[in-house]
């Protein structure tokens, strides 16, 4: 698939304010600082599509944007460590919850994971609650280009075995550099073929 055009529709804290379910919606999460802004302006060829920061938590709103007029792309805000109250914190997780649960037209959601640290507890956890849940979702290992290839590979490793303690079939699963473009074409193409529509952007 080759991006051509993006464009940032709204801005809202409420799945009921989201625009009218009429494409398909494939949205991004992960903790906080994981790169997530930064994968989403490599995917759209867009330097400053989503606003990056250096200070965890800074997306703290369910932002849309329309992609090539057929899709929608969604930034989520990040779950875990956030310079915020914790009633903020608790109103956040309440309308992602919400979000990721009734969006009708969410396609896959796509969890964020840095591929420097081990398996993470918060991971983990947010990933047995969509199983639970029964949400379609992938694995993007973001920051690839931190890591030489063997060390990147094995950290990989190590999530898939802890996966498999509890899921008989892993989930998509990808790396990703934000830096180098590493990743790009696998996941878009990945957004293409999951729905036949937008196969024609191939």
């Amino acid at each position: 698939m080759e991006i051509k055009t993006a464009r940032f529709l709204m801005s809202n804290s409420s799945v009921q304010k989201c625009p009218d379910p009429n494409m398909p919606e494939f949205a991004f999460i992960g903790r906080s600082n994981v790169g997530k802004s930064s994968l989403i302006n490599m995917l759209t060829n867009h330097k400053k599509l989503a606003k990056t920061s250096g200070r965890p938590g800074k997306t703290q709103l369910i932002n849309h944007f329309v992609i090539n007029d057929n899709w929608y792309l969604v930034d989520l805000p990040g779950y875990g460590y956030a310079k915020v109250s914790k009633n903020q914190r608790n109103k956040f997780q309440a309308y992602i919850s919400d979000y990721i649960i009734n969006r009708e037209n969410l396609y896959c959601l796509f969890v964020l994971v840095d591929c420097r640290h081990e398996p993470q507890k918060i991971d983990m956890e947010f990933i047995e609650w969509l199983g639970e849940k029964q949400i379609p979702f992938a694995l993007i290992f973001t920051k690839s280009d931190k890591l030489g290839k063997n060390q990147l590979h094995s950290n990989v490793a190590a999530y898939k075995k802890q996966l498999r303690k509890t899921w008989e079939e892993l989930p998509p699963i990808f790396m990703s550099s934000a830096e180098t473009g590493f990743g790009k074409e696998e996941i878009l193409n990945f957004i293409a073929e999951t729905d036949p529509s937008l196969e024609n952007m191939v």
